[in-house]
C-alpha cells in the first residue's frame, strides 16, 4: 500500500469559492484542472481538489492510498467498505475509512 495523488477538502457551498481563491490567490497554487463543482491545485507532487459539496456542513478532508488488490486491501485494514459515498467510476478500488473517520479513496493505481 502507497501513499495515491490525490487530497480533496468537501466543503459547503457557502465557503468553496472564498476556499478556491484562497488556495488561488493567497497561497499561489497553480491551477492543475477546473471542473463544475471542483478545482484541483498542484500540491508537491499531489493534486489538492476543493470539491463543492450540496449537503456538507463542515469541510471534511479524503485522501487516497493504492494498493495492487483493493479488496484484499480493506480486508487487511479492517475498515468498512463505505462505498455509497460517491460512484466510483473508471477506478478499481472502494470508499473505506479510518478509526478516526477521515475517508480513504483505496484504490488500483491506474497505469499509463
Amino acid at each position: 500500500m502507497e501513499a495515491g495523488k490525490n487530497i480533496a477538502l468537501k466543503v459547503p457551498l457557502h465557503r468553496w469559492e472564498e476556499t478556491v481563491a484562497f488556495y488561488r490567490d493567497k497561497v499561489g497554487l497553480p491551477v492543475a484542472s477546473e471542473l463544475k463543482n471542483s478545482t484541483g491545485f498542484e500540491f508537491g507532487g499531489l493534486t489538492l481538489w476543493i470539491d463543492r459539496v450540496a449537503h456538507q456542513s463542515q469541510v471534511d478532508v479524503w485522501i487516497e492510498l493504492f494498493d495492487d488488490d483493493p479488496d484484499a486491501a480493506l480486508s487487511r485494514l479492517g475498515s468498512p467498505n463505505r462505498d455509497e459515498l460517491e460512484p466510483l467510476t473508471e477506478v478499481t478500488g472502494h470508499w473505506t475509512s479510518d478509526p478516526a473517520g477521515t475517508v480513504i479513496l483505496l484504490r488500483k493505481e491506474r497505469m499509463g
